[in-house]
């Protein structure tokens, strides 16, 4: 699928429409990503600040949808873990960007060539249009070569 019509097709996902997540852009190649989170109103929590959930949902599928495409149907990909450090409160809209280095996709492909089960963390910095850290969320994915594959 080309990365303009999947990029149409996530901001059109409730948990992405109904929150003010945008996906800004999916390079062709599937390399890198970028996400915005609007603040407005119904996506404040109690003390008008960016709601935790918020934050992490606008990370949670873009690095495992990245090493997904990189590595194709041939590798089983999944979310396998995530946790998220709250550094500062997010007072304004705030953007996150991913980049997958074909070093850490080689690296991957070498690792899993065997069928064993590959665990690696991904780490993103979320960040206000000035780059003031407001979160960081770190994510772990699975990937293993299928069998039929091997």
């Amino acid at each position: 699928m080309k990365s303009s019509t999947f990029r149409r097709a996530m901001n059109l996902r409730p948990p992405f429409l109904f929150n003010s997540i945008r996906v800004l852009g999916i390079s062709d190649d599937y390399t890198e990503a970028k996400v915005v989170l609007r603040l407005r109103p119904w996506n404040r929590n109690y003390v008008r600040t960016q709601f935790g959930g918020n934050l992490f949902a606008m990370t949670d599928p873009f690095w495992m949808l990245l090493v997904m495409h990189q590595l194709g149907n041939d590798y089983i990909v999944w979310d396998k873990a995530g946790a998220i450090d709250f550094v500062a409160p997010g007072r304004e809209d705030v953007y996150a960007h991913f980049k997958l280095e074909p070093t850490i996709v080689d690296q991957l492909r070498t690792r899993a060539a065997g069928g064993d089960k590959v665990l690696h963390w991904f780490e993103t910095q979320i960040k206000t249009a000035a780059g003031e850290v407001v979160a960081v969320v770190r994510k772990q994915i699975y990937v293993r070569l299928k069998p039929k594959a091997r």
